[in-house]
């Protein structure tokens, strides 16, 4: 089997993991390693001796994508360099797969699709909650037709990164600066890529419009000064990202979705997945499912009775991805998803296949990020939500692309 020759851009936390599964990949040779930080690399080029890998190493990500010895280029570096790095890669003809993260403006998003148009070369939002066990079941349960007509869909990002934001310049996390300077939904994609999938967005149906809401910014002032062993002079009141962010779009099919970022109060972790139809009703939060013919009005204060009863319909839906994933013994990564995302990505670029997450569905996600941060700036005011694809509702038949959920 040939293998493929990976350059990895970014080695902090998520790109010391995911590189950690390229390199156990018998189809992968690391041939090049990047990061801003010298230090990162020589530590990574050290753990990837043990895999049988020898990377060249670069400190400036535009010579590692220029590298003769990269062929397939992976970008995890911090949300800034997602486009100039994806961009980059598809200039030089490189397939491209990219971790998941808001854009900074909406002409960003417009030039990853430009320049898709321009050069054909693939690109792939990493974006792994697409591929997580439930959301699969999830998408097999709608076309079984258990949920009906779709309505109503919510999701979030609801994951208490107090201590991660708050030693963020200790830790070089860039999240740090971002939650300085930047009040929006600034990272929607692991709730709406999976909520896209359900509701066919870019693929005949779209969103048209848009408007945030963010509360007021407290959680990580009142976590820095309970916390001593952290930099007091970040307990100023002058963290810019409200700790609630909630927003509210609509599709041209007449469907409503609620998105939630909760990440600088107490909470447990939860994608906070729901899905409202006309035939039923499926909560995360409590694995449950609700439907016409398990249930009846009138046995609402009986519901509890039902809590937790997703396992069945997940018996009966589960595909056969997953199956054949458990039967094979799942793999590392977020309960196995990291695995399939990488997977389903390098699959597709050796079968020359169109991407299962293009970059038009790329935009689309990343564009929540800007536009809401301007209607919050509107005072919640509605925003209009741009057509990526220009007037292509059915890529599947202009760009023979496939289903893969």
């Amino acid at each position: 089997m040939e293998k493929f020759r990976l350059g990895i851009i970014g080695l902090g936390c998520r790109g010391r993991s995911m590189t950690g599964l390229l390199a156990e990949r018998e189809d992968c040779n690391i041939t090049a390693i990047c990061d801003e930080y010298a230090d990162r690399c020589d530590s990574m080029k050290a753990k990837l001796a043990e895999h049988g890998h020898d990377p060249a190493i670069y400190l400036d990500y535009e010579k590692l994508i220029a590298a003769p010895e990269v062929d397939v280029v992976f970008v995890f570096s911090a949300w800034e360099n997602h486009v100039p790095a994806v961009v980059a890669s598809m200039k030089a003809g490189k397939p491209v797969a990219f971790e998941v993260g808001g854009a900074y403006t909406i002409e960003d998003c417009v030039l990853l699709c430009e320049t898709y148009r321009e050069t054909g070369t693939p690109a792939m939002m990493l974006e792994n909650c697409c591929y997580g066990r439930v959301e699969q079941t999830l998408y097999a349960m709608k076309n079984a037709d258990v949920f009906g007509e779709l309505i109503h869909v919510c999701g979030g990002y609801h994951h208490d990164l107090r201590e991660e934001v708050s030693m963020g310049l200790e830790n070089r996390h860039y999240r740090h600066r971002n939650y300085r300077s930047r009040n929006c939904e600034n990272y929607p994609t692991h709730e709406l890529g999976p909520l896209n999938v359900l509701l066919g967005i870019g693929h005949g149906n779209r969103f048209v419009r848009l408007s945030a809401f963010a509360s007021k910014s407290a959680g990580l002032d009142t976590y820095i000064k309970n916390h001593p062993d952290r930099d007091q002079t970040y307990a100023d009141g002058k963290w810019a990202q409200g700790d609630v962010v909630t927003t509210i779009l609509t599709t041209s099919e007449g469907q409503t979705v609620r998105l939630s970022l909760d990440t600088t109060l107490p909470r447990p972790y939860s994608r906070g997945l729901e899905i409202h139809g006309t035939k039923g009703w499926f909560s995360q939060d409590n694995m449950s499912v609700y439907t016409d013919e398990n249930n009846v009005e009138a046995d609402h204060f009986k519901w509890k009775n039902f809590w937790g009863n997703y396992s069945e319909y997940e018996e009966k839906h589960m595909p056969k991805l997953w199956r054949d994933y458990l039967d094979a013994g799942v793999k590392k990564g977020h309960g196995g998803m990291d695995f399939l995302v990488l997977d389903a990505f390098l699959s597709a670029v050796r079968d020359g296949s169109p991407m299962p997450i293009d970059i038009y569905d790329a935009a689309i996600m990343m564009a929540v990020t800007p536009l809401s941060e301007l209607s919050i700036k509107m005072g919640n005011a509605p925003v209009e939500f741009p057509d990526f694809t220009e007037g292509i509702e059915d890529r599947e038949t202009a760009e023979g692309k496939y289903k893969l959920f």
